[in-house]
């Protein structure tokens, strides 16, 4: 098993929402599966005025792109899209879900400002970042399925 850690930041659309993003991964060498093991966040959106809802935004919003990166693609065939259903389209699942720490900083002088949409844009970074820091391999399209990760592995 190899493990890494990766660090994202993004000031969100340059005038909004600051998200710092780090995670702890485990890679499997063998079969290519990614585990997130620790996601930790610092997130400031201004002025906070609901902290549980801010909160669960950012918890909620971190667990549906991680989802997305690892494994979440549209599969079709020449005539149609296959992933018609829950069977068929994978998501993350509750055995899945890391440790999540998050920090809210709450700055009541400032205006408030979204929480949503700003803590998903660090995620796929701070993932690619520490699958590189495990593996020494870049991922550079999404969803890292086992099949990217061993295949980034092998050209490394």
């Amino acid at each position: 098993m190899m493990r890494g850690r990766g660090l994202a930041y993004v000031h969100y659309k340059h005038s909004e929402s600051y998200v710092a993003m780090g995670m702890d991964v485990a890679v499997e060498r063998a079969s290519g599966e990614i585990r997130v093991e620790r996601v930790a966040c610092a997130f400031d959106c201004g002025q906070i005025i609901n902290p549980d809802g801010v909160h669960a935004q950012v918890e909620g919003s971190i667990l549906q792109t991680l989802s997305r990166v690892l494994m979440e693609e549209v599969q079709f065939d020449r005539s149609r899209v296959t992933s018609v259903d829950w069977n068929s389209y994978p998501i993350l699942r509750f055995p899945d879900v890391p440790r999540l720490e998050i920090a809210l900083i709450d700055r009541p002088t400032e205006r408030p400002l979204g929480a949503g949409e700003a803590s998903c844009t660090p995620v796929g970074a701070a993932l690619a970042n520490a699958v590189f820091d495990a593996t020494g391999a870049r991922l550079r399209t999404v969803p890292f399925t086992p099949e990217r990760v061993k295949a980034a592995l092998s050209a490394a």
